[in-house]
This record gives structure tokens, sequence and C-alpha cells, in this order.
């Protein structure tokens, strides 16, 4: 069964267009109350859901149906405002709740909203069960008797639980005292909880994007925007720079001078650490866009890596599969499994400042073994995804770019999973034929369209 409606992060999309409405987040409400809380919750006498969103105007509106919703079904309902999904992911455990909910879009902007779900133990739902709450969301609604409905209430003390829970996951003979660090928190759900972790552990604290308005959310600031973190790192004179995006689970990183770290760097910087103190747990889980550069650095090592497909969800299935603890992707999802369930921004960033810690360096020499290929990535909106990526043309031009790159660089075509993109993607150590091997697929794939 095609997903009609999940992509490869949830349900996502412009507010006020289908099916970002108010009508259809009611009734996925239900829908996911009755496919996710069959049964009682975790010591519960009625199932029990939390809710957590980051800080878009639409997050109220969305906010209300789901909880309209999941009443409707007989499930309580817990809400915790604005919070990153990490700690939604914590929360929903900690709490022993049949499930947690994230109203958020990530690092897109305002305009757009999204549902994301946790299972009771923490970790994102499996296709299958995505399946299951849209094919309930074809049957119609059936709100339960007044004595069955579910009850709502709010949790005051959530950001507290979670500042605690991420300092717990720092080593408790380190500190950050005489550390000067800009924090920016993407006008996001972290805006109240990150720059407390980090001055709790005794770090000099600067902060930018801690603001939200509402309609702010990573516009300009934040993982996504990174020019504003380097900017506030020269001028505060700072030490390091942590970048999240809108809800939290995404990492980039800023030195004294100013350069900036991805994902693929900051998880080689952990890897290598944990590989030093024989703490790593078999090897490390990459994605398809993974720079080719990590693998080759991990290879020197002797760290086994392996390839998922795109996004955080199908890195923590492998993970999960092969036993492993550490993956992710180059856009700063970073999954700590001996750490969280989850990808966690602030917790990424404190698993770098212990390997810089305890190795006595900096994130620039921790990361010097990761020379980045240069990666071109061109986005070709088409109609026909499935037939252009077996046009006789894109074949072609793809087996001329692996032929000219010799095994010294890769090429990746895949389908979007929520736009009508094909996006095209060459890596190689020559940044020229990198870019005219991408532009000449991507003319191919237009030209098939």
């Amino acid at each position: 069964m095609t997903r009609k409606y999940f992509g490869t992060d949830g349900i996502r999309g412009t507010v006020g267009e289908k099916p970002i409405t108010p009508d259809f987040v009611l009734r996925l409400g239900y829908a996911a109350g009755k496919v996710l809380a069959t049964g009682k919750g975790k010591g519960k006498e009625r199932p029990g859901v939390l809710i957590g969103k980051d800080t878009r105007v639409s997050g109220y509106m969305m906010e209300s149906a789901l909880e309209a919703g999941l009443s409707s079904a007989g499930v309580d309902v817990l809400l915790v405002g604005p919070m990153p999904t990490p700690a939604v992911a914590y929360l929903t455990r900690a709490l022993r709740l049949s499930a947690g909910i994230v109203i958020s879009a990530s690092h897109n902007p305002h305009e757009d909203n999204g549902i994301k779900f946790f299972s009771g133990d923490g970790a994102k739902l499996p296709d299958a069960v995505e399946r299951a709450i849209e094919r309930e969301l074809d049957k119609p609604l059936r709100c339960m008797s007044s004595s069955r409905l579910g009850k709502a209430r709010r949790i005051d003390d959530a950001a507290g639980r979670y500042i605690e829970f991420c300092k717990t996951t720092f080593p408790s003979h380190l500190h950050l005292r005489g550390m000067r660090i800009v924090v920016d928190c993407a006008n996001g759900a972290s805006y109240h909880v990150a720059p407390p972790v980090f001055h709790e552990l005794g770090a000099d604290v600067e902060t930018i994007g801690t603001e939200p308005d509402g309609f702010n959310i990573n516009a300009l600031v934040g993982a996504t925007a990174p020019q504003a973190l380097q900017a506030a790192v020269r001028r505060h004179k700072a030490d390091l720079g942590i970048g999240l995006d809108g809800d939290g689970d995404r990492l980039v990183m800023v030195d004294a001078d100013g350069r900036l770290y991805d994902g693929d760097q900051l998880l080689y910087v952990i890897a290598r650490h944990r590989k030093e103190e024989r703490r790593l747990s078999g090897g490390v889980v990459g994605t398809q866009m993974t720079n080719l550069a990590l693998e080759h650095a991990l290879g020197k090592l002797k760290v086994p890596f392996a390839r998922a497909n795109v996004g955080d969800r199908y890195v923590l299935e492998m993970l999960l599969k092969r036993r492993w603890q550490l993956g992710g992707e180059n856009s700063g999802h970073i999954v700590c499994l001996d750490k969280h369930t989850t990808g966690d921004g602030i917790i990424s960033a404190l698993q770098v400042l212990c390997a810089l810690s305890e190795r006595r360096t900096t994130l620039a020499k921790a990361a010097a073994p990761v020379k980045l290929y240069p990666q071109v990535l061109v986005n070709v909106r088409v109609a026909q995804r499935e037939r252009v990526l077996a046009a006789s043309g894109v074949r072609r031009a793809v087996a001329a770019a692996h032929t000219a790159l010799d095994g010294k660089g890769r090429v990746l075509l895949r389908l979007s999973g929520t736009e009508p993109v094909v996006r095209v993607m060459v890596e190689g150590r020559n940044g020229t034929a990198v870019k005219r091997w991408a532009d000449s697929i991507a003319s191919a794939v237009r030209n098939a369209s």
C-alpha cells in the first residue's frame, strides 16, 4: 500500500492547504488515537498521548484540532507547548505514555507545518503503523460516548525534565567552565531549553534565535542558515557555536575562526573519540547523501560503515538491525542510541564537546581527517518521477558520469519524500567536474519529464 499522506518524516505541507487543514488534523488525531492507543496505556486507566510543538503560529490551531480528535477517540492528552522533537520522544517514554506527537515542519519556513509521531518507546513509527493510521483516516469519525472521552492537561515542568535529561548525557567528571559558546536556536522549539543546558554545565552562553514570534522560525538563523551563527561567534570571540534547527533535532557547529562543520564531520568526531576510548559499539550508519570523505576517514580507523536510505528514521532502523549505536546525516541529524532513542541536536553537541574536552583538542583538529569532497545537489521538479528515472537519456547521462568519475566519486538520483522532485547528487574530488556532471544529469531529467 502506497502512503497517501506520510512522507519520510511524518505529514508536512503548507498551512491551509491539504492535508494541513483543521478538519484533516482533527480526523488525523482521531485515527491516530484509534491505532496508536489500542488498549490501555502503560499504567494508565486510559491511553495517554503527549503533544508538543515548535513555535509556528499555526501550532495553536493544529494543537487544538489534534487534542479534539484524540479526545473523541477516548485518549487522554498531555500538552507541553513548544518543545524540541527529541524532548517529546524522551517525555513520552519517561511518562510511560502510549505515543507522542510533534507539531512541526522542522527546518521549513513558518508557512509550513507538519505532524510526526513517536511510539511509547520514544522511537519514530514504522511504515506499517503509518499505513494503519491512513487506513483509519478513510473510515468515519465515530466520537466516543461522553463517559469514555479523553481528558487534557498541561505538563508544567516538561522543560525542566528535558534539561536535566540532556545534562545526564554529559560525563559527570567534565564541565564547560571557561568556554564561551554561542547557541542559535533558530527561533524554534529549543529557545528556552538549549541555552540553560550549556549554561548549567558551566559555559558562558551567548544566544541568537531565541525570540520566536510565530513567524520567524528558521528565518535567517539556525542550522539551515548558519551565517548568523558564524558572525555571532566572531563578534563574541567565542570558542564554539552551536546551531539547531526549528525543532531541535539537527546540529551544525562553528569553530572559533568561524568555520562551519556539518553532520558528517561532527559524526566523525564522535565516532573517532568512541573508537579511541573503546566505546564504539559496532560501526557507523550514514545515508546515501553522506559524503564519501566520511566513509574513507572511518575506513582508515577500521570502523565499519553502512549507508541507509535518506532520513533519520532509516538510519535508526539500520542501527537497530545491526545493533550499532551511532549514525547520522550530513544535514545534522545525529543518532546516539546509547544516549537517546532519536536524533537530538543538544545531546549531539554535548557528545562533540565531550570528545573535544577529553582529548584536549579543538574542533578543527578533531574533524581534520574528514576533507569533504565537493558535492552538488540539484532538485528537478517533474510530473512523472518514476518514469523519468527509467528514461534512456537519464540512464546514459548517469552512466557517463560514473565512467568519468572512475570510482572516485558517486552519483545518486532519488525521489523526494515530500515534493514532486527528483534530487540529483554528484560528488567527487574535482569540484568543476562534479558540477558539470550534476548539471548534465539534471538536464537529462528535465528533458525526460
